[in-house]
């Protein structure tokens, strides 16, 4: 399984689904984290911990654990 916290800046990827359920799962659904969405890692914080991702014509921060929770496909 490879997830989102695991690409190369610059790189792209589809989601394929969010790992656990609950609280998390329902956020970034709101946010636009949805199944087959296309998602690119723009860059990360100094210390490596918020991540940058650019999806649905927007920039989205979540935390290095939000993003390990969340399966890709590369594209």
């Amino acid at each position: 399984m490879t997830t989102l916290a695991q690409l190369d800046r610059g790189q792209s990827a589809q989601v394929v689904q969010i790992a656990r359920g609950g609280e998390l799962a329902q956020r970034l659904l709101e946010m636009g984290v949805t199944p087959g969405v296309a998602i690119r890692f723009v860059g990360a914080a100094p210390l490596g911990d918020p991540l940058e991702f650019e999806l649905r014509g927007y920039r989205l921060c979540m935390r290095r654990t939000e993003a390990e929770q969340i399966e890709i496909q590369l594209s």
